[in-house]
C-alpha cells in the first residue's frame, strides 16, 4: 500500500493479516518518532487514545467557561441592584442545574465531531440557557435570590448571561486550540479532494489540524468489509497509534454507499473520530430538515428562493442595519471626504458597474481610493496580480493615494456601499457583486447566486477575498442562497469585524 504522508510518498507494504506486522519505528512512514510540544497527559499517548483526552480539554474548559459566565452574571446584577440584594443556597445550588441544562442540550458534546471549533453557531443556545436562566430568577421570587428582582434588573441578568457565556466559552476554546496538540487526520479520498482540505485546515481561525497521512479510497478495501472481526479492528487500532491519527476525514465515492458505512463504522469502532465529506450537501447545502420516516431517514431539502415573508424580513433588516450605520457614521464620512479632497484631485466617490440581483446592473458606490486614472494604468499591472481565477488584487497598489491606502487597510473605502443598500441595490450580507467580466464568467448553476441581493460581505468575505479563486467563491455564494437566514447574516456580520481589524476569521 502507498501511503502519502506531509514529508512525502513512501512505499509500505502493510500486511493486513497481523499486527504485529507494522513497526512502531520511525521508519514506518517516518512518524513514529515525532514529538510534540503539548499539554502534560496528552502528548505522552497516541492515536485514538491522546484524541480522546484532546476532547477531554474541550469539554472541561467549557465547563469552567461556563461556570465563570453564570457565577459572574449573578455577581454583577447583584453588585448593580439599587438595593441590597443577596443569593440564597438555592441560587448557589442552581448553577449546577444550569449546567446540566447545556450538557442536555450538546454544548459540551459539539467539539468532538468538529474540526473547526466555533461558539457563533451554538449562540441560539446559549441565548435560551440564558432567557430560561433569567425567566426562572425573575419569578421565583426570594428563592433564588433575598429580595425580589424587579424587571430592569431581570433583563440585566438575561443580558450579561447571555453575552459572558459566549465571550467565556469562546475564550475557553481559544485557549484549549493554543495548548492543545494539532489534531491529526487522516485522509481517505482523492488527491483532489486531499489538496482542498490540506488548504481549509491551514490560516483559519477555529481550526488547529492538518493532515499528515493520504490513503486512496480503493486501498481501504479490507477496512469497508461487513464483516466484525477483533482481530482486523487490532491491526486498525496500532495502524491508528503508529501513525498518531486522530481523525480520519473520508470523500467518497457516490457509487459506494454500502462500503462507506463499513468503513465509518470500522473507524469509529476503534476510536478514530470520522468526518465526511458528503457531495450532497454541495448543492444542497447544510440547511436540511432530517425526516424520521418510520425508521428510515429521509434528507428534506429546502426552497431555493427566499419566500416573500423572508425576503421583507431580510430588507428589513437592511433597512435599518443601513439606515442606523448611516445615521452614526455621517461625522466619520464627512471627514473622510474632506481628506480625500485634501490629498488628491478628483471625486469623493468611486462608481463601479457591478452585476445585481437576477442580472440587474447598478453602479457600486465607494470612496475614491486611487488616482483618477487608475483604469488605464490597470493593464500595464497586470503581471502584479496577485488574485486568482479572472479577479484582479495587489497588495501595494501604487495607483492607491496615501489617504486611498488608509481607507483600504482599514476597509472604511466601503461605507458609502450604505447608501446602495437604502437604495434597494444592494444588502447587508449576500453574495459578492461582481463586474461584469467576473459575471461573464460565471455559468451554469452558480448563477443562481443572483437570485439575493449582492452584499457588502459575506461569506468570503471571512475567507478573505484575495485568498478565495473566482470558481470557490461563487460555490460559496450559491451555497449562502441555498442556506439563507437571518442568523446566517448576523454571524457573519459580527464574523465580519474581527476579519476586518485583524485581517482574520472569527
Amino acid at each position: 500500500m502507498s501511503v502519502e504522508t506531509g514529508s512525502g510518498t513512501e512505499a509500505a507494504s502493510v500486511p493486513w493479516a497481523t499486527s504485529s506486522a507494522l513497526p512502531a519505528s520511525r521508519g514506518f512512514l517516518g512518524l513514529g518518532a515525532r514529538r510534540r510540544v503539548a499539554v502534560p497527559g496528552i502528548s505522552e499517548v497516541r492515536g485514538p487514545a491522546a484524541c480522546m483526552r484532546r476532547d477531554a480539554l474541550f469539554r472541561r474548559m467549557l465547563l469552567v467557561a461556563d461556570v465563570v459566565a453564570i457565577v459572574g452574571a449573578f455577581v454583577l446584577t447583584v453588585e448593580l441592584a439599587r438595593r441590597p440584594v443577596q443569593l440564597t443556597w438555592v441560587g448557589i445550588a442552581a448553577v449546577p442545574v444550569l449546567l446540566m441544562g447545556a450538557k442536555l442540550t450538546g454544548l459540551y458534546d459539539r467539539d468532538e465531531t468538529l474540526l473547526r471549533k466555533t461558539t457563533l453557531d451554538e449562540a441560539p443556545k446559549l441565548f435560551q440557557l440564558a432567557t430560561l436562566a433569567a425567566l426562572v430568577a425573575w419569578l421565583a421570587g426570594g428563592l433564588i435570590v433575598q429580595g425580589h428582582l424587579d424587571r430592569h434588573e431581570a433583563l440585566f441578568l438575561w443580558l450579561a448571561l447571555a453575552g459572558l457565556l459566549v465571550l467565556a466559552r469562546a475564550g475557553s476554546r481559544a485557549i484549549s486550540l493554543r495548548i492543545s496538540p494539532v489534531e491529526r487526520c487522516l485522509f481517505i479520498g482523492d488527491e483532489v479532494s486531499a489538496e482542498t482540505i490540506r488548504s481549509k485546515l491551514s490560516g483559519h481561525g477555529g481550526v488547529k489540524a492538518k493532515v499528515v497521512a493520504h490513503l486512496d479510497l480503493d486501498k481501504v478495501a479490507p477496512w469497508s468489509t461487513d464483516t466484525f472481526s477483533e482481530a482486523r479492528l487490532a491491526e486498525i487500532r496500532d495502524l491508528a497509534r503508529t501513525l498518531d491519527v486522530h481523525r480520519a476525514i473520508i470523500a467518497p465515492r457516490s457509487a459506494d454507499a454500502g462500503e462507506m458505512l463499513n468503513l465509518v463504522r470500522t473507524l469509529k469502532a476503534v476510536g478514530v473520530r470520522v468526518s465526511v465529506l458528503p457531495r450532497l450537501l454541495e448543492v444542497v447545502g447544510s440547511s436540511v430538515e432530517f425526516d424520521d420516516l418510520h425508521g428510515v431517514t429521509v434528507m428534506g431539502v429546502r426552497r431555493f428562493d427566499l419566500t416573500r415573508s423572508s425576503a421583507a424580513f431580510k430588507r428589513a433588516f437592511d433597512l435599518f442595519g443601513a439606515l442606523l450605520g448611516l445615521l452614526a457614521i455621517s461625522p466619520l464620512m464627512i471627514v473622510i471626504a474632506i481628506a480625500i479632497k485634501l490629498d488628491s484631485p478628483g471625486p469623493v466617490f468611486f462608481r463601479q458597474l457591478r452585476v445585481g440581483r437576477h442580472g440587474h446592473r447598478f453602479q457600486m458606490l465607494k470612496f475614491r481610493t486611487m488616482v483618477p486614472e487608475a483604469e488605464a494604468m490597470k493593464e500595464a499591472l497586470l503581471h502584479r496580480n496577485e488574485a486568482k481565477e479572472g479577479l484582479f488584487k495587489i497588495a501595494q497598489d501604487p495607483r492607491a493615494t496615501r489617504i486611498g491606502r488608509l481607507l483600504r487597510r482599514s476597509a472604511l473605502d466601503e461605507l458609502p456601499q450604505l447608501l446602495n443598500i437604502v437604495r434597494g441595490e444592494m444588502s447587508l450580507v449576500g453574495p459578492r457583486p461582481l463586474v461584469i467580466e467576473e459575471d461573464q464568467r460565471i455559468e451554469g448553476w452558480h448563477r443562481r447566486r443572483l437570485e439575493l441581493m449582492p452584499g457588502m460581505t459575506g461569506p468570503w468575505q471571512i475567507l478573505g477575498p484575495a485568498r478565495v479563486p473566482l470558481r470557490e467563491m461563487v460555490a460559496i455564494d450559491y451555497l449562502y442562497v441555498a442556506n439563507w437566514s437571518l442568523w446566517t447574516d448576523v454571524k457573519i456580520l459580527l464574523r465580519t469585524v474581527p476579519h476586518v481589524l485583524g485581517r482574520r476569521g472569527l
